[in-house]
């Protein structure tokens, strides 16, 4: 394994008051002003001041309300849910105060139109100069369902089915313009070259699509596309479309077997084992000493609240865990037979003697994202291991507290990786898929 392997960095965001960390909102340093533009510009800044590749935003189309078949503990604590503003005009603003880090949002092909979602990117990509990323979701809650008025949602595999089709058709959307189809004659009033445009003219079991889009290509002709599906399904559709794969996984061997069953699926579509990065999320607690990070690992865990942990969790099993004694251990709940989905919490609570207080405290505190906590030294040498271990092309960066995380990121590990040669000091020229794909410019 080569020991000078360059790591791909991403700022993981969500366009609200929680992340991965519930905490986050409860900051006792300072608001937390999530509903401005300033807060994302200000993030936007600093994370291409840290070299990253880029950022993106996680999203969902509804608020949560599977705890206690009610809304009421989701809002009233300020869960993952709680509130998502829609990401795409945020990257439009981020776009405008940065020439280099790439801009992903997720939109759902579930509950999306093709054309729409074509436009979008392509939009994106030309004011960016190339610099847009989509992560490619399949809605799979009821609370989403039922705000586009569909009274249940697809199965698994219906939703992946729809997703590919969705996908082939985008594509398409984004090669109906030719690259040089755009002529720009001032002399002659030729605009475009009509022959170098082209309908889509699809019919699916899906979708329907005339085309052309409206709209030029692009610099990179379609956005990189990220994707985070997790079962054999969801796997296989990642190694057909994607480019970038966001995993999230407990520790160092879950990551080796996951990256392994990447290249494994993406051989299997006739791709290289290595076509697409995969990058593991983290949660880095920094400090001048391994107990100064440790204390503020400590502070902000102890702002959780069990019964938000145990919303977000609910809206992601789709169980509802409100008739469960928060005093109770999860040992107990299994041997009583209680219903509920306790697979989810088993998976929390580890030898089972966990309360499920405390498996509400552990999911709040970072949805399971594994935690880096030490000196930058430390958090940069566990970064570069993971990847000389092969487990990982890189990392996305998911934020304890804002800006905090991202500045301590920016201004302690970064210098670190740069001179250990694992991390650019410029960005250099070219697109986001020129930086992901190793692609020099001059």
């Amino acid at each position: 394994m080569s020991h000078d392997k360059q790591i791909h960095l991403c700022g993981f965001l969500v366009a609200g008051p929680v992340v991965h960390s519930h905490a986050i909102w409860r900051n006792p340093a300072h608001e937390t002003p999530f509903l401005t533009l300033g807060h994302y510009a200000g993030i936007a800044r600093t994370l291409e001041r840290g070299m990253f590749d880029f950022v993106f935003f996680a999203d969902r189309l509804a608020i949560a309300d599977r705890y206690g078949d009610s809304h009421e503990i989701g809002v009233r604590f300020g869960d993952q849910d709680a509130t998502r503003m829609d990401p795409v005009p945020i990257l439009g603003a981020m776009a405008a105060v940065t020439s280099h880090l790439g801009l992903g949002a997720t939109r759902s092909t579930t509950y999306d139109a093709p054309y729409n979602l074509a436009r979008e990117f392509a939009t994106l990509d030309h004011i960016s100069g190339g610099r847009a990323a989509w992560n490619v979701v399949t809605s799979m809650n009821d609370g989403e369902a039922l705000n586009f008025g569909v009274a249940q949602h697809l199965s698994h595999d219906e939703r992946y089915d729809r997703a590919d089709e969705f996908m082939e058709l985008a594509f398409k959307l984004w090669d109906s313009w030719d690259p040089d189809a755009l002529v720009l004659d001032r002399a002659a009033g030729i605009y475009a070259d009509p022959a170098k445009v082209h309908y889509a003219n699809h019919k699916g079991r899906w979708f329907q699509s005339r085309g052309p889009l409206n709209i030029p290509r692009s610099p990179q002709g379609r956005p990189v596309i990220i994707q985070a599906g997790s079962s054999g399904r969801g796997k296989a559709f990642a190694a057909r479309w994607s480019e970038v794969i966001f995993a999230l996984q407990p520790n160092l061997t879950r990551m080796g077997v996951f990256k392994k069953d990447v290249a494994a699926a993406l051989e299997k579509e006739g791709r290289a084992p290595d076509a697409a990065k995969v990058m593991m999320a983290v949660m880095p607690f920094i400090g001048d000493s391994r107990a100064e990070a440790e204390d503020k690992r400590d502070l902000h865990d102890s702002l959780v609240d069990p019964r938000v942990g145990l919303s977000t969790l609910a809206a992601h099993a789709n169980a509802d865990f409100s008739s469960l004694p928060l005093e109770a251990t999860v040992n107990e709940i299994a041997d009583t037979g209680s219903q509920g989905n306790l697979a989810a919490l088993r998976s929390i609570a580890g030898d089972g003697s966990t309360t499920i207080a405390e498996a509400g405290r552990i999911y709040g505190r970072g949805v399971m994202c594994p935690r880096v906590t030490g000196t930058a030294e430390d958090v940069a040498e566990e970064l570069i291991s993971i990847v000389d271990s092969g487990a990982a092309d890189g990392f996305v960066i998911s934020p304890a507290f804002l800006p905090e995380t991202f500045d301590d990121f920016v201004d302690r590990v970064t210098p670190i990786l740069q001179k250990r040669g694992r991390l650019r000091s410029s960005y250099g020229a070219g697109s986001l898929r020129d930086r992901l794909t190793g692609v020099v410019r001059s």
